[in-house]
């Protein structure tokens, strides 16, 4: 009893788990469960993933928590089935049939329609959403029966792509910025095609740095304990892709992890920047700012060590 007492203590830990969260799994339902198997103080996730999709959904622990921001603002790659026919109520397999048409797109009209939802669209979301609506969520003023007026909003999309097209599904991969809702892209495809259709799987293969090729799933966590489930993250460091580093030594790591501004020396050395981040050692030590040449911690990160 003792043993199994000190295995569930909870420890300070920190980094990232690129997890690969399970079909009928909720997000908050992947953070307690990771949390409980790491035996962590603190733990969260960077964008919440439905309980029907699968895919990255990535995991911080403890410090790595102050570099969530930074990850959700990352760059979304989804996989998603269009099942051709019918539109529901929550725009996926969940939902109650709304509409359905008899009507079935060929490839080549699918192909000449997708360039009108690449750029800066406007969605509307679906009404089934986390969308705040006078302080409520919307999910749960439609499940109450009201009918909500959805505000519309103009969202990023880079590309999609065909992966697969038949009469009865097709599917496609997307890229696109945060706040995109891929619900509302599949029934909005349907609609300027002539026919209704939902989405019918999702699956989210990419956020910022983190994808599928180095995701892990539940199956491999619970396999493996003790340093080899440890070895299974990656440092805090690995949330702040594409901020600019500014590389200090251990002196100048202290006075940021004081929460002090530190001058930077050197021919290279930045004069301003709006966000950027320190770190010593390959360590992150604070997201900040570069202001007439100083760096100016916002967001302090203590040592792993």
């Amino acid at each position: 009893m003792s043993e199994n007492k000190q295995k569930r203590q909870k420890r300070d830990l920190s980094g990232w788990l690129v997890f690969s969260k399970p079909y009928d799994m909720s997000s908050t339902e992947a953070v307690g469960k990771l949390r409980w198997l790491y035996g962590a103080k603190k733990a969260g996730h960077a964008g919440t993933l439905d309980p029907l999709a699968t895919g990255i959904l990535p995991i911080a622990f403890g410090e790595a928590t102050k570099t969530v921001p930074h990850v959700q603002d990352g760059t979304k790659v989804y996989q998603f089935d269009i099942a051709w026919g019918a539109q529901t109520t929550t725009d996926d397999m969940e939902g109650e049939v709304m509409e359905t048409s008899e009507h079935r797109p060929d490839r080549s009209s699918l192909e000449a329609v997708l360039p009108r939802f690449t750029g800066t669209i406007t969605q509307v979301p679906p009404a089934f959403s986390a969308i705040r609506i006078g302080g409520e969520r919307a999910y749960d003023l439609a499940r109450a029966g009201e009918k909500l007026d959805m505000p519309p909003r103009e969202v990023e999309i880079d590309g999609i792509d065909i992966l697969s097209h038949g009469p009865d599904r097709t599917r496609l991969s997307v890229t696109c910025a945060k706040g995109t809702y891929v619900r509302a892209l599949a029934r909005d495809i349907a609609l300027a095609l002539g026919t209704r259709g939902h989405v019918g799987a999702l699956h989210r293969a990419q956020v910022g740095r983190f994808s599928d090729e180095n995701a892990i799933s539940l199956a491999e966590i619970e396999t493996v304990e003790g340093a080899a489930r440890d070895a299974l993250l990656l440092p805090v460091a690995a949330g702040l892709f594409d901020l600019p580093e500014i590389r200090v030594d251990d002196r100048q790591a202290a006075t940021i992890r004081l929460g002090n501004p530190v001058l930077l020396a050197g021919r290279d050395a930045p004069v301003s920047l709006d966000e950027a981040w320190a770190s010593c050692r390959g360590q992150a030590v604070a997201l900040g700012m570069v202001e007439h040449g100083q760096f100016k911690p916002r967001r302090v990160i203590l040592s792993s060590a």
